[in-house]
């Protein structure tokens, strides 16, 4: 069997229980309920979609009023938003005209709150969208200059024309309803926000478990919306303790929810978030190590299971990990070199000098001796 072969066999009978491992880690604190993921290294990754223009949606057209109209990406479930309902989105945002990008939350990691009813008037035609839209629904939708940055546009940040129509792409991570006691977080006590993500993560934990990974995902950016970093920002003590708590396990959770969507380059950033905050975080250093080898980024997967050997030496497991990579990393020099092989074909046959025998020697001589005496004759005459 070869080792690649081994891998794959190796990661599907011990996926599961290396994580159990790290899971029931009681230095980690309230992160011993994390949830468990299975995956396996040098698998393929997705490539990744080029969110440099709008996505081209095939659903149908739908005019939502005041010249807005939405296309549906991917459905979501449950109920639309009520008025002044507290609501967590993602969005990239273009000018229509010139394509040009001028907001994306999803590459700066924070979702926006939105408060229906209370919004900025420059945001007046996104959350017209926004009502109209589920949990976990993404939709493009096209916005006149009207409802957005108006007829003198904004020429700070972000920066767009005037006169511009928008286009929106808008993912609803989830809302709370204010008739269910949702309201806005700047509203809420520090320990009003800290139970807020923890409820979210535990309802995170439980979608995870039922294998909706997705819906799991909405929960722990919910969740994480509750501790932006203005708000981190302002806790010591015993609250930024709290905080850590909870957010901590959110990002390692929406890491183990990627790595089952295969979405690795995501999973590693979002353990890379722990480990600026906690260098030994054994969850961290796992499974960034799990996604940076699906990448076939194989020296800091190495670099993060080297680190995380002298946090456990006597881990097998992680020595395994090791172990499969300096394998990984043999077979593709043996497939480089097979490869090279062929672009430059055999080697060269060494040409050996000929081994003269005595008579061709003697010969050689004779001629050589013939030669001299016949000049030196000429040269007396």
């Amino acid at each position: 069997m070869s080792s690649e072969q081994e891998h794959q066999q190796g990661q599907l009978q011990h996926s599961t229980s290396e994580i159990e491992q790290y899971e029931s880690d009681s230095s980690e604190g309230k992160e011993e309920n994390e949830i468990k993921v299975e995956g396996s290294a040098f698998k393929s990754a997705n490539m990744e979609l080029d969110d440099s223009l709008p996505p081209k949606p095939t659903s149908e057209v739908e005019a939502l009023g005041n010249g807005v109209t939405k296309q549906i990406l991917r459905e979501g479930h449950g109920n639309i938003p009520s008025e002044n309902a507290t609501c967590f989105v993602h969005y990239r945002a273009w000018t229509e005209m010139t394509m040009h990008k001028f907001e994306d939350t999803f590459q700066e990691l924070q979702p926006m709150e939105l408060v229906l009813g209370h919004e900025k008037p420059v945001h007046r035609g996104l959350a017209i969208g926004v009502a109209s839209m589920k949990a976990g629904e993404s939709a493009l939708f096209h916005v006149g200059w009207e409802l957005g940055y108006g007829e003198e546009g904004n020429f700070s940040f972000p920066n767009v024309p005037p006169k511009a129509d928008l286009i929106y792409e808008v993912n609803l991570i989830g809302f709370e309803d204010a008739k269910e006691g949702g309201k806005p977080r700047s509203q809420m006590t520090v320990e009003e926000r800290i139970n807020a993500a923890d409820r979210r993560r535990a309802e995170g934990n439980q979608l995870f478990k039922d294998d909706k990974i997705e819906a799991a995902m909405q929960q722990y950016e919910m969740a994480l919306s509750y501790m932006n970093d203005d708000f981190m920002f302002q806790l010591f003590g015993k609250y930024k303790d709290l905080a850590d708590a909870v957010k901590h396990p959110c990002h390692l959770n929406m890491a183990a929810c990627m790595l089952r969507l295969n979405r690795h380059e995501e999973a590693i950033m979002q353990c890379t978030m722990v480990l600026q905050e906690n260098g030994n975080n054994v969850k961290a250093l796992y499974r960034r190590g799990k996604a940076r080898a699906a990448l076939n980024r194989t020296d800091e997967a190495r670099e993060d299971f080297k680190k995380l050997q002298k946090l456990t030496p006597e881990d097998k497991n992680v020595a395994r990990e090791l172990r499969l990579l300096s394998e990984h990393d043999k077979q593709l020099y043996l497939k480089q070199k097979e490869l090279y092989k062929g672009i430059f074909g055999p080697p060269a046959k060494e040409i050996r000098p000929q081994t003269l025998h005595w008579y061709q020697a003697l010969w050689n001589w004779l001629v050589r001796k013939v030669g001299f005496l016949f000049r030196w004759s000429e040269k007396d005459d």
